[in-house]
C-alpha cells in the first residue's frame, strides 16, 4: 500500500505510542488526524508533524463520530486505523476494601474494548465506500493494540487483559467480514514499552520487568512500535493476525496469590 496521501487516524495520538505512530506516518507521507482526550497534547504533537488533532473520548459513541466526521472532510476517507488508545487500572478482583467495583471493571473494557471496536467501525464504514487503491483492491487496513496482558495476565489485571484479550478476539472475525470490502485486519500486542506511564514506574519495577525479556533485555521504543505498524501497512500479506512485539517475553505466574 502506497502511503503518500492517505488518511490516517490515530487513537491516543497524544504521547507515547499513537505519538510516535503518528509522527512515523507522517513522515510517509500521510495525512494524519490524532485523537485524543488531552486535546492540547495532542496538538503539540500535531503542530509537529503537520497533523490534525481532535479531541475525543473513543468510549463516546457520538463524539467519535463526530471526530471521524471531521477527519474524513478535512483529509478525505480514512484508509488508516491505527487505536493506540487505551487506559490501565489494577485492581484485584478481591481486594483487600471487598470486591472490585463493577464500574472499575465496567470502565476499561468500555474504553479499551469498546472504544476499539466505536473506532473501528467508523473507520471501516469509511473504508467500504472508498475507491480500491491498487490492483488487490484494498480499500485501508486497520491495527489495534492489546498487550501481552491478554496471554500473561498479573495480578490486578483483570480488568486490563479482559479488554485487551477482547481486542484480541476481535481480530480475525473482523478480519473475515470486512474482507469483502478489501480491508484488513491485524493486532500488536506489546511487552513493555517505554511509554510515559511505564516510565513513570521505579527503577526497581522497569529493572525486574526487563529481566523477563529474552533479548534484547531493555524496554522497547514506541518507535520500533511505529516501525512495525508501517511495515504490517505495507505488507499485503499480513491480515487477520496477532503479533506479540514484547522481545520474546512471557510473564510468570505469581509465586503466591495473597
Amino acid at each position: 500500500m502506497e502511503l503518500n496521501g492517505l488518511a490516517a487516524v490515530v487513537t491516543g495520538g497524544a504521547s507515547g505510542l499513537g505519538a510516535a505512530t503518528a509522527q512515523a506516518l507522517a513522515k510517509a507521507g500521510c495525512q494524519v488526524a490524532l485523537l485524543d482526550r488531552d486535546l492540547s497534547a495532542a496538538q503539540v504533537i500535531a503542530d509537529d508533524i503537520g497533523a490534525l488533532a481532535i479531541a475525543c473520548d473513543i468510549a463516546d459513541e457520538s463524539a467519535t463520530e463526530a471526530a471521524f466526521a471531521t477527519a474524513s472532510s478535512t483529509h478525505g476517507p480514512t484508509r488508516i486505523l491505527i487505536n493506540c488508545a487505551g487506559i490501565v487500572d489494577a485492581k484485584r478482583i478481591v481486594g483487600r476494601e471487598g470486591p472490585m467495583p463493577l464500574d472499575a471493571f465496567k470502565t476499561v473494557i468500555d474504553v479499551n474494548l469498546n472504544g476499539t471496536f466505536n473506532c473501528m467501525r467508523l473507520a471501516a464504514a469509511q473504508m467500504s465506500q472508498a475507491a480500491p487503491l491498487d490492483s488487490d483492491d484494498a480499500r485501508g487496513i486497520i491495527i489495534n493494540t492489546a498487550s501481552i496482558a491478554a496471554f500473561d495476565g498479573q495480578l490486578g489485571q483483570a480488568a486490563y487483559s479482559a479488554s485487551k484479550g477482547g481486542v484480541v478476539s476481535l481480530t480475525l472475525p473482523a478480519a473475515r467480514e470486512l474482507a469483502a470490502f478489501g480491508i484488513r485486519v491485524m493486532c500488536i500486542a506489546p511487552g513493555i514499552i517505554g511509554t510515559p506511564m511505564m516510565l513513570g514506574l521505579p527503577d526497581a519495577v522497569q529493572d525486574e520487568l526487563v529481566q523477563q525479556s529474552l533479548f534484547p533485555k531493555r524496554l522497547g521504543k514506541p518507535a520500533e512500535f511505529a516501525q512495525l505498524a508501517l511495515s504490517i501497512i505495507q505488507n499485503p500479506m499480513l491480515n487477520g493476525e496477532v503479533i506479540r512485539f514484547d522481545a520474546g517475553m512471557r510473564m510468570p505466574a505469581p509465586h503466591s496469590s495473597k
